[in-house]
């Protein structure tokens, strides 16, 4: 079985892990429900800054270490009994993720062949559509049934290890940006695109708060992937002489892409149809169906591609979220990887079960905690405690327990000056973790508020 990536099957699949539902449907949501302008503005500059420093420190820590997360704490630090090998603990990140993760592609499966084809005529028919398939027992056997085939889906990749995961996304990702670039172009003959673009570029700072920066912040974490242990796997598959920082701006300014363009396209259409872009979660499987709706025949076609399109984005992210767990338990028991993949991902499946009934309206009581149901908690847990305490402990170690001398002759051949460098290590040592821990403060104050 390949062991290594190829140059550019490390960038696909780097980009595969960070191009999912973080980039197009959780930025759009986000975007639409921060104030537009302010939210993007301030997610590029974190994205450019601080999200390409820590992309970096993580690949850093894969690249040098080329083990399972764990053992390349210990191997950097050269010492077996060292406490950053409890940095394992992120393993868990991806199938916690995995739980909701999976049950959102599982919704889009269901709307590729079903609603697709027969789109809502308004948004009273169509929130009844989504809280029907979501949150009632009529069809709840179909949403665990969708979730069952992404997840195990996801397993027939992992299986098949890095050579797997590469042909995957050398498949996937070339197939995505042109869905989403015909998309975009169709959207930009729609006399609404000058509107679309107005709302997610002119500045309105008069919309920025705190909740506002701390999402832009945490849409940096959840997007490119980092923290899950994800970036650090597929680091630990690729040469020591690879140009981390070409990489890095190549995966980042992609994502950027992306989410980009699914945020011109949806609120174009949004704003064509008088739909509201503040409907959070609902603007994709509630807003965007009757948009398409409106369009007739065409509708029709292009919510097809739009779903397709997603649920690709998506099962490039839910392979890198479960390679981790797999590859540390892999090296660990020395079982096979098929039969360790598939009982990993039988156990998030029966997990993702309750997370799914945890919607459902005649048991939700009982699966809350804190007033939100477990699914909420999944994404709450994943995206802002997770994720961000993975990046936190991750830029530490770089930034403080690595020597500065071995960090600058590990960059020398990218960061060629050292303005470059520092400017790097500043923002890992200092802007990093303020970040992240400003982010933490504010969301466990939203929680027990």
């Amino acid at each position: 079985m390949k062991s290594d990536f190829g140059k550019l099957g490390f960038i696909l699949a780097a980009l595969g892990s960070s191009i999912g539902l973080g980039h197009i449907w959780r930025f759009p949501t986000a975007a639409g429900t921060s104030g537009g302008s302010a939210f993007v503005l301030l997610y590029l500059a974190i994205a450019l800054t601080i999200g390409i420093a820590m992309l970096i420190a993580e690949m850093l820590i894969g690249q040098h270490g080329r083990k399972n997360v764990p053992d390349c704490f210990k191997e950097i630090s050269q010492n077996k009994k060292t406490k950053w090998r409890y940095m394992g603990v992120i393993l868990i990140t991806g199938p916690v993720t995995l739980t909701f993760y999976c049950a959102v592609l599982g919704w889009v499966l269901y709307y590729i062949f079903s609603v697709s084809f027969s789109l809502p005529h308004d948004m009273v028919e169509s929130r009844a559509i989504f809280e029907s398939f979501s949150e009632t027992n009529a069809y709840l056997l179909y949403q665990i049934a969708c979730f069952g085939v992404i997840l195990f889906a996801t397993a027939y990749f992992v299986v098949h290890g890095i050579s797997g995961i590469e042909r995957l996304n050398f498949v996937l990702m070339p197939l995505l940006f042109f869905i989403f670039f015909g998309l975009l172009i169709y959207a930009m003959t729609l006399p609404s695109f000058a509107k679309s673009v107005d709302f997610m570029f002119k500045p309105d700072f008069s919309k920025l708060d705190s909740n506002v920066i701390t999402d832009a912040m945490g849409q940096v974490f959840f997007s490119l992937s980092l923290g899950a242990g994800s970036i650090l796997t597929y680091s630990s598959h690729i040469s020591k002489r690879q140009n981390l920082l070409s990489s890095c701006l190549f995966i980042v300014l992609s994502g950027i892409l992306i989410s980009l363009i699914a945020g011109l396209m949806i609120f174009t259409f949004v704003f064509e149809y008088n739909g509201n872009v503040a409907d959070g979660v609902g603007l994709i499987f509630i807003t965007l169906p009757v948009m398409f709706g409106k369009m007739g025949a065409f509708g029709c076609i292009l919510c097809v591609f739009f779903m397709v399109g997603l649920l690709f984005a998506g099962i490039s992210s839910t392979v890198s979220l479960l390679e981790p767990c797999v590859k540390y338990l892999h090296d660990r028991t020395k079982k096979s990887r098929a039969k360790i993949t598939y009982s990993v991902t039988f156990g998030i499946f029966l997990v993702g079960i309750i997370v799914i009934l945890s919607m459902n309206e005649s048991v939700r009581d009982y699966l809350s905690l804190f007033g939100k149901s477990l699914f909420e908690l999944s994404i709450l847990l994943s995206a802002n405690i997770l994720l961000t305490w993975g990046s936190f402990f991750g830029s530490i170690f770089i930034g403080y327990f690595v020597p500065r001398a071995t960090l600058r002759s590990w960059t020398a051949s990218y960061f060629k000056s050292d303005f470059i460098f520092n400017m790097w290590y500043y923002c890992l040592r200092i802007l990093a973790p303020l970040m992240i821990l400003i982010i933490f403060a504010n969301k466990i104050y939203d929680i027990l508020k």
